[in-house]
């Protein structure tokens, strides 16, 4: 009798420690799928909480803060991805700020609100790439603000959420043949600041980032076609936590598109994180893709230029970064490249 519980309590426990180990193959299985190639390191000084936008073939990169010198930047590069080179343009005339919003429409930069080391601010400007210049327009019609996400679409940039002394979520759209402002419908959803958003075809999204202490876990994809119109412009997607399958809710990360398809890169969730994750607005689905090759980190950029996707800058607690990462979404991974 013994010998026979021996048998089954043995082959029990072995039952148990299989699908254990099972488990735990699948929460911890290895993701290959994406590529990381460093390219010429940033040649400004580095910083964390810049801006860019992309015109034409390249890309302007500037603004942002350095804890360690305690110094918000008014210098502005250019970053050709064909030469892998940068060279230094007009600084912006606005004075050093961090955590400012940037797009281009058609040939034109634009750049505005952010925090000068003092006070948010709303003060709104154009870069002309083809005289080198830059010029005052139209303030940002809401409050004075940081943290906030902009993009363009159809013609138009938009500007909305952020920090103003307290969180927001009121979104506006600016028109540069008329340098004017209109405020639309809000953000559905909760208040946010550091939030990101990325634009694919003609819709854009906006999700993550903080408020009231919690990070937001809702993704909103936006129709330009319907502001305007009697119908809500705002259709939520699926929450990005959705039935512990994944797991993107962060705050500072960046985001961009290539190919119609979506990227979130990085950010701090209570530690610092070099996640990626791939949304196709298709199927309203997420893929995790391989991490960001380079330190985990914050306060980033990335960009998508010339059919090619890059992230820069950031910080990782006191260490501010200048380097450079193209991602190959997919292509395997290759530690050696």
């Amino acid at each position: 009798m013994m010998n026979k519980i021996n048998f089954f309590s043995r082959l029990m426990l072995l039952t148990i420690l299989i699908g254990h180990s099972a488990c735990e193959s699948d929460d911890t299985e290895e993701v290959t799928l994406g590529n990381w190639i460093e390219r010429s390191d940033f040649e400004g000084r580095t910083r964390a909480s810049s801006v860019c936008f992309v015109v034409g073939d390249r890309v302007f990169v500037g603004g942002g803060y350095n804890g360690s010198d305690d110094e918000y930047y008014d210098d502005f590069w250019v970053y050709d991805p064909q030469l892998n080179f940068w060279q230094s343009i007009t600084s912006f005339p606005g004075g050093g700020r961090s955590s400012a919003v940037a797009f281009s429409i058609g040939s034109k930069g634009y750049v505005g609100t952010g925090f000068d080391g003092d006070d948010e601010v709303k003060d709104f400007w154009e870069y002309d790439p083809a005289t080198n210049t830059w010029s005052q327009k139209a303030d940002f019609g809401g409050t004075a603000r940081r943290n906030a996400v902009g993009f363009s679409l159809d013609g138009h940039g938009y500007i909305g959420t952020g920090y103003d002394g307290s969180n927001t979520k009121d979104f506006w759209q600016y028109n540069p043949a008329t340098d004017i402002w209109v405020q639309i419908p809000s953000l559905g959803g909760s208040k946010r600041q550091s939030a990101v958003a990325f634009v694919i075809d003609d819709k854009a999204y906006v999700g993550t980032g903080t408020n009231n202490g919690s990070y937001e876990f809702d993704l909103w994809e936006l129709d330009a076609t319907l502001v305007g119109t009697d119908n809500f412009p705002w259709v939520e997607k699926e929450e990005l936590d959705a039935e512990d399958d994944y797991n993107l809710i962060r705050t500072g990360a960046t985001a961009f598109s290539l190919n119609s398809i979506g990227y979130l890169i990085a950010g701090s969730q209570g530690s610092i994180l070099s996640t990626v994750w791939a949304y196709n607005p298709r199927s309203d689905v997420w893929e995790q893709k391989t991490g960001l090759e380079g330190a985990a980190r914050d306060d980033l950029i990335g960009f998508t230029v010339s059919e090619r996707s890059f992230v820069a800058l950031g910080k990782n607690g006191s260490s501010y970064f200048d380097d450079i990462w193209e991602f190959f979404p997919n292509e395997e991974y290759d530690e050696d490249d």
